[in-house]
């Protein structure tokens, strides 16, 4: 027991910065959904026209979630649980990976090993843990929705909704790292567990029946599959009830006994999945620095762009149906509206120039991530292995940026091509295909800058440049998407690049805003090149 709360407070020291980010982010989103309906749906008569819209189109239901009613918190529940829920999930598995699999591979697991512990105590005190992020992540969201103006009892079975999603995910993530041979394997799928619940769920509820009035809509029982859909039962504003989330922690507990199990009985470093062996001789990809960096980070692009492609299909499948449906509400005309200020183009184009702007943002993390598989390279002792042959950290860094900036224009040409494709199918315009395959790329300029950002984070501080890459990306999304709908000053909002992007086709390309993006990536590159030939490499 002793060995188990000395293990868990080097846990919680080491990831105080990273579970800072995450926890404040959620927290952050958690207030603003809140602030947002609180203040931009006050009206009734507004509430209830954007759900009965969300409650007779699949597509939003898909998207969104169920909704419950029109009051203030049933309305913030449908917009932001899904997304609240996924963010969790996210945090959790990342979490459990970091203090089990890729500990193991990064050598800490053999030291702690070789002291006279249990072989699952690592992993339990992980487990514990992980249990005390979602607690405090309940106890932050419940402030952050009372303080946004929702009703206490609602916001408190709301966080725990969200807490609960994330324990289910602590457990998946706990059983995934027994199976894969690599931290980063374990990532990619459990990862894709999330994503999968989100898609479940949403499949669900697409297939959901509305009710009469079109004010809320039960899921089919497809929704039953997924621990957000139990989330989503319930109904923490109108009917609420936990029961639901007795079969979540039951699904955790289940899985916690389960990977304690297979990790009391397995080796050091093995795993039920084997990892498969090299080729004899290299290609490409293991005689360059170049093809390295692409290779290591090409499995991970692939998911953005399947990611994106999805994206892309429900911005060009949803934008003609919502200009139908608002042609004569001037309301949701007029909220819709209020996503690109000031413009008076198509309401098709707007909406569609919202979603190509999220679809950014996401080309900005592919990038991000690709920029901070440097920091992993040098934890894991494989970049001194490979400065130590005639090879320059400014070739290391520069090359790996290339991959990261190919990265970003990949996932927006894919997220452009896939919205432009389905628009051009339904209009029979094959020119909608180039024109929104510029809308997307119009976003890479702000989304590369993000890429330069990573890169000064690991030269200049390394410890923490995962936390710092991402949660700078995370402050960027909320002040450049999220700005203007909270009302936040215009100079406030003016410090995210994604502020500076041009909502193409909605505004034009604004030629001088994209070469002054550039040019900070560009200064900001160099500047991390020259910082990290000054530095020694650190663990």
């Amino acid at each position: 027991m002793r060995g188990l709360s000395v293990i868990l407070r080097s846990q919680l020291a080491r990831d105080r910065w990273v579970l800072s980010f995450w926890l404040g982010g959620i927290g952050l989103l958690g207030i603003s959904v809140a602030a947002a309906i609180t203040t931009q749906f006050a009206d009734d008569a507004e509430r209830t026209v954007i759900i009965q819209i969300a409650a007779a189109n699949p597509a939003f239901l898909f998207l969104r979630g169920l909704p419950d009613g029109i009051n203030l918190g049933a309305v913030a529940f449908f917009q932001g649980f899904a997304f609240t829920s996924v963010l969790a999930g996210l945090m959790s598995t990342f979490l459990v990976v970091r203090h089990t699999r890729a500990d193991e591979e990064a050598g800490r697991a053999e030291l702690l090993g070789a002291t006279p512990i249990a072989r699952s105590t690592m992993l339990a005190a992980t487990l514990v843990l992980g249990t005390l992020a979602n607690l405090t992540l309940v106890a932050l969201l419940s402030l952050a929705y009372i303080g946004g103006g929702l009703d206490a009892g609602g916001s408190l079975v709301s966080a725990l909704a969200v807490g609960a999603v994330g324990m289910v995910f602590v457990g998946v993530a706990a059983v995934v790292a027994q199976l894969m041979p690599s931290g980063r394997a374990a990532n990619g799928v459990a990862s894709a567990l999330v994503i999968g619940a989100y898609l479940l769920r949403g499949i669900g509820d697409a297939l959901g029946t509305p009710s009469d009035d079109l004010l809320s809509a039960t899921p089919s029982a497809i929704s039953w599959l997924s621990p957000i859909g139990w989330g989503q039962a319930t109904r923490p504003y109108t009917e609420p009830t936990l029961l639901p989330l007795l079969l979540s922690i039951t699904v955790f507990l289940v899985l916690a006994g389960a990977s304690i199990a297979v990790r009391s009985r397995r080796d050091l470093g093995s795993s039920l999945v084997p990892e498969r062996s090299g080729r004899a001789s290299a290609r490409f990809g293991g005689r360059s620095v170049l093809g390295l960096a692409w290779r290591l980070q090409r499995a991970t692009v692939l998911g953005w762009v399947a990611g994106v492609i999805v994206l892309g299909a429900i911005a060009g499948g949803l934008g003609p149906v919502v200009a139908e449906a608002v042609a004569e509400n001037d309301t949701l005309a007029g909220l819709i509206g209020s996503l690109v200020p000031g413009s008076t183009a198509d309401t098709a184009d707007v909406f569609i120039a919202a979603l190509l702007g999220i679809g950014g943002v996401l080309a900005a993390a592919a990038g991000v991530q690709a920029m901070l598989r440097l920091r992993a390279e040098e934890v894991e002792g494989r970049a001194e292995l490979l400065l130590a042959t005639p090879v320059s950290r400014v070739r290391w860094m520069g090359e790996t940026a290339l991959v990261a900036m190919a990265s970003v224009l990949i996932v927006t040409t894919a997220l452009g091509v896939a919205t432009g494709g389905v628009l051009a199918r339904s209009s029979g315009d094959g020119a909608e295909l180039v024109r929104y395959t510029g809308a997307a790329l119009a976003h890479a300029p702000a989304a590369l800058v993000f890429v330069a950002i990573a890169a000064l984070a690991f030269a200049l501080v390394p410890r923490i440049t995962i936390a710092l890459g991402w949660g700078l990306l995370v402050i960027g999304l909320f002040l450049g998407q999220f700005g203007e709908l909270l009302q936040l000053p215009e100079w406030l909002q003016a410090l995210s690049p994604f502020f500076h992007s041009s909502a193409v086709p909605v505004v034009e390309f604004d030629v001088v805003s994209a070469g002054i993006l550039l040019a900070v990536t560009v200064f900001g590159l160099a500047l991390a090149m020259i910082a990290l030939r000054r530095r020694d490499l650190t663990a």
